[in-house]
């Protein structure tokens, strides 16, 4: 008997940056306890900083360390520029299949999730 695990997938919107990174990470790091696999949909990110690339390290770093996977899908120009800039692409490369059931969140500094 084989069971397929259901990707929990979250969807970041708009900008990533020093405001909005620690609510992402909190989503993430979250998903990442209660999930085997996650998928981090980032095609609706249109700005993302140092303090996002620091997100998505944590969140990989966490997923290895607990046997879980972490998939990046949708990475579009704002995204892709930051990671060919620090040589990051490698290590978080992006999701090669598709994936079906969201969970949108986008970054709030007042907290919580809005969309």
């Amino acid at each position: 008997m084989t069971t397929q695990v259901t990707p929990f997938v979250v969807t970041a919107c708009g900008e990533i940056d020093f405001d909005t990174a620690p609510h992402l990470q909190r989503e993430l790091s979250r998903a990442l306890v209660e999930h085997q696999e996650v998928v981090l949909d980032l095609s609706e990110v249109t700005f993302m900083d140092c303090s996002g690339l620091g997100v998505l390290v944590r969140a990989r770093n966490q997923a290895d360390r607990s046997g879980r996977r972490l998939v990046l899908r949708g990475i579009g120009r704002p995204v892709d520029r930051i990671l060919k800039l620090t040589g990051l692409g490698r290590r978080l490369a992006p999701a090669t299949r598709p994936t079906t059931n969201r969970n949108p969140f986008v970054p709030d500094p007042e907290g919580g999730r809005a969309r």
